[in-house]
């Protein structure tokens, strides 16, 4: 654990807040010691794993899925136009028990352009399907954001992309938390519409 501390503007807490202070200070890390491998660090058994292998962490919001998947493709361009409808279709059949929405042809609440959406609901559907996605998803943007209480902030800050980020319209999510216009009820959380 570092002795430094973070300055007064800094928002977030330390990764290492979850642990007890005494605890890391008399089982420090060796930044030494290599595994068998020669490269990677030796990290201290726990004799058990991680509770996020099987639950999402705290911050989620329990009642929604786990992650959005927002496979991005240009309209304009007939290949992959193409390509992005086959996709569609090859998951749909892939992974029947993700929810997967709609094919959209046109931009929809804040994404800049075509896409649909897939949605996951396990630590280890979000892991597989990021694995396969990343091997198949061709010349495809893919936005990756989880669902908290704070949808902007999932869609921007938390959010997560393969391939190249396309800049977002983030005004329908920042009028849902303010709860005005006509994009509040869609993008909320939890909201079904596909678009968020």
């Amino acid at each position: 654990m570092s002795d430094n501390s973070y300055s007064a503007n800094f928002p977030y807490a330390s990764p290492l807040a979850v642990y007890d202070p005494e605890t890391l200070k008399q089982n420090p890390l060796d930044s030494e010691a290599r595994s068998a491998d020669g490269k990677s660090l030796v990290n201290p058994p726990t004799g058990k794993l991680s509770t996020v292998y099987d639950e999402f962490p705290e911050g989620f919001v329990k009642t929604n899925n786990g992650f959005d998947f927002h496979i991005y493709y240009m309209p304009g361009n007939p290949d992959e136009a193409l390509f992005a409808k086959e996709l569609h279709e090859r998951i749909r059949r892939e992974f029947p028990e993700l929810r997967i929405y709609r094919f959209w042809d046109k931009a929809i609440g804040p994404h800049p352009t075509a896409m649909f959406e897939v949605n996951v609901f396990t630590p280890h559907q979000t892991g597989a399907f990021f694995s396969w996605l990343a091997l198949n998803r061709g010349p495809l943007s893919v936005l990756i954001h989880p669902n908290t209480s704070d949808p902007l902030k999932d869609h921007t800050e938390l959010a997560t992309w393969m391939g190249r980020p396309w800049p977002l319209n983030i005004t329908p999510l920042s009028m849902a938390l303010r709860g005005t216009g006509a994009h509040a009820a869609a993008a909320a959380p939890g909201a079904a519409s596909g678009a968020n």
